[in-house]
């Protein structure tokens, strides 16, 4: 496959396909009744201002535990006993999925789908955040051939199975695969794996979108 036109766009969702839950503070403090600027940790954003992202990116904390905390937290704040990310993720934003989707995402994954590319997601933690009753609101995911999600395979990014388990859904190799993730770790994953990829910037969803794109001859318009 060295040399070929890759055939198969993998893209993480949460970040990715969703803005981040740090985006969209203003949303979540008014879904939960919450004053403006009570959710200060910015993660990405302003990693000199997070600790505990800042463990996180040092491998010190898992990506799971740093969101157990943030949960807790934000449970604590209106009163009640979090333990569950998807209770944080469904009370923040559940109201309406489509609000949280990057517009960026919409327009690239339809270019991708009508052009004939191929499309699955490879999540850490689609429905254990999210709730399954999500997918089936979100109308955007039915283009979607596959989707691999470890709250079932319990295989987490950037264990080398996650990315086999992709492909072995798709009946291709790893080589003939795009994949696209936010967070550096699983994106060396695919490297090791075999697969194309691309380190999405969560400040710059347009221009990983188009980089992501130009490996099809495609643009994002």
């Amino acid at each position: 496959m060295s040399g070929a036109k890759p055939q198969a766009l993998v893209l993480d969702f949460g970040g990715v396909v969703t803005r981040t839950l740090f985006e969209t503070h203003a949303l979540t403090e008014r879904a939960l009744g919450l004053k403006a600027g009570t959710l200060d940790w910015r993660g990405p954003f302003d990693p000199a201002s997070d600790a505990l992202w800042r463990s996180m990116q040092a491998d010190e904390i898992s990506e799971r535990d740093y969101w157990k905390t943030r949960t807790r937290e934000v449970g604590q704040l209106v009163g009640e006993d979090w333990q569950d990310m998807s209770t944080f993720v469904q009370r923040a934003r559940g109201a309406d999925p489509q609000a949280v989707v990057r517009p960026e995402a919409g327009r690239a994954i339809r270019i991708a789908h009508e052009a004939g590319v191929r499309l699955a997601i490879l999540s850490n933690e689609l429905d254990l955040f999210y709730g399954a009753s999500f997918r089936e609101r979100l109308p955007l995911l039915s283009l979607f051939e596959t989707i691999v999600d470890a709250t079932y395979t319990k295989i987490l990014k950037p264990d080398g199975r996650a990315y086999a388990m992709v492909g072995e859904a798709l009946k291709l190799p790893l080589e003939a695969c795009v994949f696209v993730d936010d967070q550096k770790r699983n994106v060396d994953g695919a490297v090791a794996a075999g697969m194309l990829t691309v380190h999405f910037d969560v400040a710059e969803p347009a221009r990983s979108y188009a980089e992501a794109l130009g490996h099809f001859g495609l643009t994002l318009s």
